[in-house]
């Protein structure tokens, strides 16, 4: 399928020079530069002769060869937002904060075990699979190819919030024809091996959204992607064939395949207009310098590689998952920020260093309303935990960290924070990759006074207390990362900025 750029809108006024909307572009060699029949090669949108002089004064290498070099001064630098603990940071509101400015926003990685909550003028939007971008009127959505998309659950959140109040998302979200498909099976599947592994005392706490078996799927190279939806023919071969195979492996699963397939023909004619080459997209649209927003889903220590595995996702949340799930190049990955909670929180089974089993841990999880947003489970709570916050920065490279719900900590009497880990004991420098080594650490801790008021109205930094800014301050020292925004309530305007 072509497709029609017409449909994409950049709206936000960049005077950039740009087409205000499609994405035709250029490279900045103008086709007119290009002459080869004499010889001559374009060095940074100039001429270069084969006797080793350009038009710029530089010289050419051994035998008046002169190598290509791309000007891509004017092309844009994406600005990733990722969560840097076990998710549920906040990472939705940073966002929100960042996309008012951009004309792009993506997802990569994950699916609708995300969720993220966004206040606006009072008004609640949860969202799963939908980028936080998708609010901004002015902005382009894209969920990419390392985003796995349960179809019907999509259009069915889309519903929603557009009784809510969001409009014209046809024109303002690109799905990558590349992107996996999750059905209603692999949900089924999902909660058929957890009830298994439950059974047995080894169940994960996944969200049954059906994300593991699909990437299962996918890794198996059995899975369906939205490209073949788009040739229904072919999506009903892969589908009653995918389909056929997990009622073979699992006698309980009763799938109409029928039923299914009916259902899909329906499905696809709203959302056709929406499918294309990701790829290219974002390519062109680095080339027009546009300013990209990649909203990352889960966090650092839910990485299938890096995280409390096999308490994990099974996706790439780290700052790689945006290249590969977007086709992004590195060299155009700009500023990576982390967002953290001021404590620390995770919802479903693994270990959890620093969590609280006490009155305070019961205050963290009452007050911060820590309820989970797919779910609906609630998060188990504890102190802020610097050496996983460390080893998610050497993971991810932060330019700076989001501390959100400061404001949280208001009623407490005093604040640990964890800084450091033994095992057996010896002290360990990074969180052991034995997940039960992980469970058994002993955690050590610093105790900061609290500052016993409430903060909700602070805009500046210096108006936080004192003790306050002390605790920020040594986040930042710990984490040897400087913090730029600080969240003082759930409203989109509540938070400090302090770079």
């Amino acid at each position: 399928m072509m497709f029609d750029s017409s449909n994409i809108m950049f709206t936000n006024g960049h005077s950039d020079g740009a087409p205000s909307n499609g994405l035709s572009h250029s490279n900045g060699v103008e086709s007119g530069e290009v002459n080869d029949r004499n010889n001559n090669r374009p060095v940074n949108g100039k001429m270069a002769n084969v006797n080793g002089s350009s038009a710029n004064g530089s010289v050419a290498g051994t035998k008046g060869y002169v190598a290509y070099k791309l000007d891509d001064r004017n092309w844009s630098r994406s600005t990733c937002v990722l969560g840097a603990q076990w998710g549920d940071e906040g990472k939705g509101k940073i966002v929100d904060l960042l996309a008012s400015d951009m004309d792009v926003v993506g997802r990569c990685a994950g699916g609708n075990n995300a969720g993220h909550t966004v206040v606006v003028d009072q008004i609640e939007y949860d969202f799963h699979l939908l980028p936080s971008g998708i609010i901004n009127p002015n902005c382009v959505s894209v969920l990419g190819n390392g985003v796995v998309i349960h179809l019907g659950q999509l259009l069915e959140e889309i519903k929603k919030n557009e009784a809510k109040g969001l409009r014209d998302w046809k024109k303002r979200l690109v799905i990558s024809d590349r992107a996996h498909m999750v059905f209603d099976f692999h949900q089924a599947v999902d909660g058929l091996q957890e009830q298994q592994k439950g059974e047995s005392g080894k169940s994960l706490g996944t969200t049954k959204k059906g994300i593991g078996p699909t990437y299962s799927t996918k890794a198996a190279r059995t899975g369906v992607r939205m490209a073949e939806l788009l040739s229904f023919d072919i999506f009903e071969e892969k589908f009653r064939t995918l389909a056929t195979s997990f009622m073979q492996q699992y006698a309980d699963l009763k799938i109409d395949i029928d039923a299914e397939l009916a259902k899909y023909r329906e499905l696809v004619n709203e959302i056709r207009p929406c499918i294309t080459d990701t790829v290219h997209f974002m390519n062109q649209s680095i080339r027009m310098g546009k300013k990209i927003l990649i909203e990352g889903a889960n966090a650092t220590m839910l990485d299938i590689d890096f995280g409390t595995y096999p308490f994990v996702t099974s996706s790439n949340c780290t700052v790689g998952g945006a290249c590969t799930g977007l086709g992004i190049p590195p060299r155009y990955i700009g500023e990576v920020y982390g967002v953290a909670k001021a404590y620390c929180t995770r919802v479903g089974d693994g270990p959890f260093p620093t969590e609280l089993h006490d009155e305070i841990g019961d205050y963290l999880q009452r007050t911060g309303k820590e309820i989970g947003v797919t779910t609906k489970r609630k998060r188990r709570c504890g102190w802020l935990d610097t050496v996983l916050l460390r080893y998610a920065n050497m993971i991810n490279g932060y330019t700076g960290l989001a501390l959100t719900k400061l404001d949280i900590l208001d009623g407490l009497d005093e604040i640990k924070i964890g800084v450091g880990y033994k095992l057996d004991g010896k002290e360990l420098v990074t969180p052991p990759g034995n997940t039960l080594d992980l469970a058994r650490v002993q955690v050590s801790y610093v105790t900061l006074p609290g500052w016993k008021q409430n903060i909700s109205k602070c805009r500046r930094f210096e108006e936080l207390p004192i003790r306050a800014q002390e605790y920020v301050r040594m986040v930042e020292q710990l984490c040897e990362v400087p913090v730029k925004w600080i969240g003082v309530g759930p409203s989109r305007d509540s938070i400090i900025r302090l770079f």
